[in-house]
């Protein structure tokens, strides 16, 4: 939540304090983020995100855990016969 020096200030700029489309908003923070956005997705999301203080605050924060998320988990291949068996199981079905 943000102080109310920090409301003034936002309204002050022109900011929004609050956003009206905000699962809208984080279904578009993820596609971008995930790779999955289009270029005129991305544009628009830009163009709209400098004007909203919600929507900056929340594509830093899923930005940074993704990138934590990203920097601390370890890959590993799957054995081979693993992958074998999950092959068989679904040929079954």
């Amino acid at each position: 939540m943000m102080s109310n020096s920090s409301v003034d200030a936002a309204n002050k700029a022109g900011i929004k304090t609050s956003c009206e489309n905000h699962e809208k908003c984080m279904r578009m923070i993820q596609a971008i983020l995930d790779g999955e956005a289009t270029e005129e997705e991305k544009n628009h999301f830009r163009d709209n995100m400098d004007v909203c203080m919600p929507c900056i605050n929340e594509y830093h924060l899923v930005k940074c855990i993704k990138e934590s998320l990203c920097n601390r988990l370890e890959r590993k291949t799957c054995p081979e016969n693993l992958i074998n068996t999950i092959k068989l199981k679904l040929d079954l079905l």
